[in-house]
């Protein structure tokens, strides 16, 4: 893509309750930097009346008013698939896009989700236990954390849902692709907990409008190490309760920032500062 062609750039965010995201700040904040002139809006299917239903005309409007990508969040990371022309094959073997590349009349998925969090992972806790670890949730998040902790080498992954044949499908999905892993659903939490290293933390729980946390305190031991994907709070519950007693902790904002690097570069075709997208972030939680 040359330089005339991004200097102005739109893009957009499609999901549920998205008004507190901090993805276009920091999508728009990065262009200025690198001097596009990045328009970058919210297409927030509660504030307009919309579901996932809605999909096909909310991608066909984006595309006649010249959108260059979405990002996409929850509820429609599995849906938006029924809708799009090309899948990269990350996207294709976990089941969920967050990033549309609209060019040319097609439209390409890509998920950056798995990617960010395992960038964020390898940066925040680089020297992790990766014998087992125990991960609640098995949504569309789940499956990006599920995919990105086995892709840096864990052995062990037990997942727990409140629909425990969520965590059935996950582990059936996932085995194929790491055979040398054991991925399993879970059943009982305290015994996982008991013999894991590391805990991922992938459902909503902690956020301001689900307050609380996502498992018995005393199942927490500082061996332990917990990975977090919730941002907002950036301080959630689980990760002051996993500090005070000595767990070593990853908050959720490297997999915020790292999935934005990779969804700009697909939609500029530029290179992210990664550095100037973290020192932005910080200053936005702050």
């Amino acid at each position: 893509m040359t330089d005339t062609l991004v200097r102005s750039l739109k893009a957009g965010l499609i999901g549920s309750g998205i008004q507190a995201s901090l993805t276009p700040a920091m999508h728009m904040a990065e262009g200025a930097a690198q001097g596009l002139r990045y328009e970058y809006e919210l297409i927030d299917l509660n504030a307009l009346g919309a579901t996932e239903d809605d999909l096909p005309r909310l991608i066909a409007d984006a595309e006649r008013r010249g959108l260059a990508g979405l990002n996409i969040t929850h509820p429609c990371k599995q849906a938006i698939i029924s809708f799009l022309d090309e899948l990269a094959p990350d996207a294709r073997r976990l089941g969920a896009v967050n990033t549309v590349v609209l060019k040319g009349g097609r439209r390409y998925g890509h998920n950056t989700d798995w990617w960010g969090f395992a960038e964020g992972f390898r940066r925040g806790l680089p020297d992790a236990d990766l014998g087992s670890a125990v991960q609640l949730g098995a949504g569309g998040a789940g499956v990006a954390t599920a995919y990105a902790a086995l892709s840096l080498g864990l052995r062990r992954l037990t997942v727990f849902d409140r629909e425990p044949e969520r965590a059935q499908s996950l582990a059936e999905m996932l085995s194929p692709i790491f055979p040398e892993a054991d991925v399993l659903p879970g059943t009982d939490l305290a015994a996982a907990m008991q013999d894991a290293s590391g805990l991922i933390h992938a459902t909503p729980t902690g956020m301001t409008k689900y307050p609380g946390l996502p498992l018995d305190a005393k199942l927490l031991d500082h061996r332990h190490w917990v990975a977090e994907i919730v941002y907002f709070p950036l301080e959630t519950a689980l990760l002051k309760e996993a500090r005070r007693r000595g767990c070593r902790t990853l908050d959720g904002g490297g997999m915020a920032v790292f999935q934005a690097v990779g969804a700009f570069r697909l939609f500029t075709g530029l290179e992210p500062d990664a550095a100037r997208m973290l020192t932005h972030f910080k200053a936005l939680t702050g």
